[in-house]
Order: structure tokens, then C-alpha cells, then sequence
């Protein structure tokens, strides 16, 4: 009688988690409303993968344009959530790009993203391109960004990676943690073993700090040192991963996942690290 019970318990926690591993993808999604007020604006859909489209902005500066910027936005926002970073390329003269990931903002829908679906978003937005870029990421568009660089090395002329983690099975675990430590402890390991099951076990081979060794452009790596989701050690992790001399870390103070680009000091490490890799001539 106990090893029926024991093997119910069982098959009904791994039917539990195996609901949960379908319900954390389908977490509500929060867009953004920020329309950009600047320049001339193209609002366009391009296709992507698996036949389905993306909404895309681009944004053209008056006078010549230093090149362009690619800003991919993270889990549950939209293109909007860039535009006041975008912003802040285009007082430098560049041309902004900014996309809604699959089943965020208007873009086509799909059930399962994740970082390798982030990924194909913006490969297909450098084609669409086509010329070489510098390309943004924030939480899963970073993930998504350094993924897609190191496919695409030749077509990224730098590389910035907001609120980044380090390993993605660890990241994830301890992000469940945080949101609740009772479902971090009994339920996420099998939930992130779902997932590394779903993806065929690709998942840490993908990872940002195991990416990072082969990819020689320059880095930005922006995080808050307040950032509950993935503490400072993960931007650590990330910056002495890449070859020696090639990434650098700007740690915004007091900020949060995703204050980073509000204090004051994060436009200037912007401006200087562009200026220092593509000075104007």
C-alpha cells in the first residue's frame, strides 16, 4: 500500500510541476505605452520565424546617422519599454530600431518563449537590417542578444546587455525563489528540468557566460546593484567571461532590474563607452 502511495505522490507532483513549467510561460504580460517622439518614425511588420510577423519601429535622426542601435526589451514587456533608451542613442545621431518579441506587444503570438525564440526575433530584425548594428538587450533580450551575436558576430558592431544573468538553470531557480521561496524550493528544480527537457537540454549551453568566451566585439554590461532578479554577481560572471579587455561594467547605484537607465549616470556611460569604440569622425 505505501509504494502506491508513494508512486501517486509522486506522478501527481510531476504532473504538478509539468503545470506549472506551461504556467510560468504564460505569465500576464505587462506592455508599456511610450509612443517615440523624435525624428521620423516607421512603424512596420516584418516576418520572423515559424511564419509569424513582429512590430517594428524605426526611427531616423535628423542629419547623417552614426549607424544604427537594435534595442530588444525583456520578458513580458514590449518595443516601447526601449524608447527611453532609444532615446538617448538618437541625441547621439544614431537610427533607433525597436521590436515586441512574439506574443508580446502586437507582435504574432507564441506559446512558449524563451530566450532562444528572443534570440530569432532579432536575427530576424538584423535581417531585415541588413547592415551591421549595435545591439541593446535588457533581462531576456540580453539573453536573446548575446545568443544572437554569437551567431551573427559579423553583423554587431557592439554589444550592450542590461540586467543579464549568468547561467540560465541557475538564473531561473533562483528568480523563482524570489518571487516565492516555497515554490522555489519544492517546486522549481523540476520545473527548470522541464524545461531543459523541453529544449532538449540546450539551456545552459546557451547561457550568456558560456557564449561569452567566443565573442570578440566590445561590451557593455549594465546592472543595478540593487537587482533582486539577478544579483550583481551574475553581471561579475558575465564581464570575466568574455576575452580579457572586451567587456566592460557600469553598476548604476541604487537601481533595481530594470532602473538601470534612469539614473543619471547611465547616459553618460553610455555616450562614453560608444564614443570611446566608434568616435566620430
Amino acid at each position: 500500500m505505501l509504494i502506491y502511495l508513494i508512486i501517486g505522490a509522486v506522478f501527481a507532483y510531476l504532473l504538478l510541476t509539468l503545470f506549472f513549467t506551461y504556467l510560468v510561460h504564460q505569465i500576464p504580460r505587462d506592455p508599456v505605452k511610450d509612443i517615440p517622439d523624435w525624428g521620423h518614425v516607421i512603424d512596420i511588420r516584418i516576418p520572423t520565424a515559424g511564419g509569424g510577423s513582429l512590430e517594428v519601429w524605426r526611427v531616423d535622426s535628423e542629419g547623417r546617422s552614426r549607424g544604427i542601435v537594435l534595442l530588444a526589451h525583456g520578458w513580458s514587456r514590449n518595443r516601447d519599454r526601449m524608447v527611453s533608451r532609444a532615446r538617448i542613442f538618437a541625441e547621439m545621431g544614431f537610427t533607433t530600431v525597436m521590436h515586441s518579441a512574439r506574443d508580446h506587444g502586437g507582435s504574432a503570438r507564441h506559446p512558449f518563449m524563451n530566450a532562444f525564440r528572443f534570440a530569432e526575433d532579432i536575427e530576424a530584425v538584423l535581417e531585415w537590417i541588413d547592415e551591421p548594428v549595435l545591439l541593446y538587450g535588457h533581462s531576456a533580450g540580453a539573453a536573446g542578444a548575446i545568443i544572437a551575436a554569437s551567431l551573427n558576430p559579423d553583423r554587431i558592431r557592439l554589444l550592450f546587455l542590461e540586467g543579464c544573468y549568468a547561467r540560465t538553470k541557475e538564473a531561473l531557480r533562483s528568480l523563482y525563489t524570489g518571487y516565492n521561496k516555497f515554490f522555489g524550493i519544492f517546486f522549481a528544480p523540476m520545473v527548470v528540468l522541464w524545461m531543459d527537457i523541453f529544449y532538449r537540454f540546450r539551456m545552459d549551453s546557451v547561457s550568456p557566460a558560456r557564449l561569452a568566451p567566443d565573442l570578440d566585439i566590445p561590451v557593455l554590461i549594465i546592472h543595478g546593484d540593487e537587482d533582486q532578479n539577478f544579483p550583481l554577481h551574475h553581471a561579475w560572471r558575465v564581464r570575466d567571461s568574455f576575452p580579457d579587455g572586451r567587456a566592460e561594467l557600469f553598476v548604476a547605484k541604487g537601481a533595481d532590474h530594470s532602473g538601470s537607465s534612469l539614473t543619471r549616470e547611465y547616459p553618460i556611460a553610455i555616450r562614453s563607452f560608444v564614443d570611446r569604440h566608434l568616435p566620430q569622425s
